[in-house]
């Protein structure tokens, strides 16, 4: 069954444009760069608020020992590299882990 792995990170909307830029063109190939056995992929989600821009990513792996895999035995532990928090004014300390029940696809 696979699983989602959940995280949000924060910027000021200054900011914005360099964390996604860091995100696509650093952090996300450094991953794939891993060849991580059950990752299948990443999902970025970008919504601004009144005084900040929220992240959302949300990566797929096959199973949770993939998660552990990727992250080790505190596997909820947040993956944020140097040059992420160089932008991020906050993010989630822990990632949230859900068992995909179902996918339907249209079109």
């Amino acid at each position: 069954m696979p699983v989602k792995r959940i995280w949000h990170g924060y910027t000021t909307p200054e900011n914005a444009d360099a964390y996604q830029h860091t995100l696509l063109n650093s952090v996300i190939p450094g991953i794939e760069a891993k060849q991580i056995p059950g990752f299948r992929s990443m999902e970025v989600l970008r919504r601004p608020t009144d005084d900040e821009v929220e992240f959302i990513t949300m990566m797929t792996f096959d199973s949770l020992q993939n998660v552990i895999d990727f992250q080790g035995e505190d596997y909820e532990a947040a993956y944020v590299p140097e040059e992420a928090r160089q932008v991020l004014s906050r993010w989630d300390q822990r990632c949230a882990h859900y068992d995909v029940q179902e996918i339907r696809t249209y079109g």
